[in-house]
């Protein structure tokens, strides 16, 4: 019976998925917004959006120009793009044409699709990511300003196969239709995010360490059961190094040592708790490892500039909606 419970706890611990442990503490939510087609010669600038944005080609092709970027951009039919940076960017046949503003286009109740020019040779769809304002830096301070997944990338079928999906459910006066789109932009997100973690293009932080397989174990121990007084032996162990090795290798990855890592981790758990449930400071700090109210509460004061109940009544105080941005079609 002991043995079945220390199975147990053990497999839970090693199932840990730190990856989809940040995405629900930043409440992570991709919606598709709406879309264009376009024919002909045309040419369109998008302000600089407030949320992180994607976009995916369904038909043909065109030329992305994103400010401060240096050259624009080819994109073709089955190509996706996130646009996490808080820029400005031109969508167009030909890079050369001067481009119409998007709020003229987009502007007005209802408009979700609209056509552009002269025919249909290209149509796109795209959409937002939603993040939780107090945590959602987490993950947007560590991604790159712009990524293009190709079409021709390794993971090329499941785009394809989640857009056509996706055009389908929208399309489609089927029962549940929306939370079936919402659902499909979800896993958009996601794809785009493992592909990014699976390219060679540079990274920061803790998603930099997410794609290290070396150190993966430990970021599996730490976040399957964060209120454990782990001990870098133990986590080193669980990496098949020395400690000296492991301690190297965490830092150089993830920007911090593992144990440093293992407390962040503990003051954003703290920080989710402490706003959306009302339970007693003292019972979040015996949550989260902590032997006494005052040693959680120095340590959370220490991350974070502000002890944990003027944290909470901070939160409290701030509960307006996060406004949508405009135009939806991209």
């Amino acid at each position: 019976m002991l043995y079945s419970a220390i199975y147990l706890r053990d497999s839970t611990i090693m199932m840990a998925d730190p990856f989809s442990d940040i995405l629900k503490l930043t409440k992570a939510e991709s919606l598709t917004t709406g879309g264009f087609s376009a024919g002909g010669t045309w040419a369109i600038r998008f302000p600089a959006p407030d949320k992180i944005k994607f976009f995916a080609v369904l038909k043909g092709s065109c030329w992305v120009a994103i400010d401060g970027h240096v050259e624009p951009i080819c994109f073709r039919c089955g190509d996706v793009g996130l646009l996490t940076a808080k820029r400005s960017f031109v969508l167009a046949s030909d890079p050369r044409v001067a481009p119409v503003d998007a709020m003229a286009l987009f502007s007005g109740a209802g408009r979700t699709a609209v056509r552009v020019g002269s025919g249909d040779d290209f149509v796109q769809i795209g959409g937002h990511v939603l993040l939780d304002r107090t945590s959602g830096g987490l993950l947007s301070d560590v991604l790159p300003p712009w990524i293009h997944v190709p079409a021709a990338s390794p993971q090329a079928d499941k785009f394809r196969w989640l857009l056509q999906q996706l055009v389908e459910e929208r399309a489609s006066d089927l029962p549940g239709a929306p939370l079936v789109s919402a659902q499909l932009s979800q896993l958009l997100f996601i794809q785009i995010l493992r592909a990014h973690l699976r390219s060679s293009a540079p990274m920061e932080g803790w998603l930099r360490a997410l794609g290290n397989p070396r150190i993966a174990p430990a970021l599996r121990l730490m976040h399957g059961d964060p209120a454990r007084a782990w001990h870098l032996d133990e986590l080193a162990a669980a990496c098949a190094m020395s400690r000296t090795t492991f301690a190297s290798h965490f830092r150089a990855s993830a920007g911090v040592a593992p144990l440093t890592y293992l407390g962040q981790w503990r003051m954003r758990l703290a920080e989710r708790r402490l706003r959306d449930e009302n339970a007693a400071v003292a019972v979040v700090a015996q949550s989260l490892g902590y032997s006494s109210e005052s040693a959680f509460s120095n340590a959370f004061k220490r991350v974070t500039g502000r002890s944990p109940k003027a944290y909470r009544d901070a939160a409290c105080a701030d509960t307006s909606p996060a406004a949508e941005s405009a135009p939806s079609s991209v």
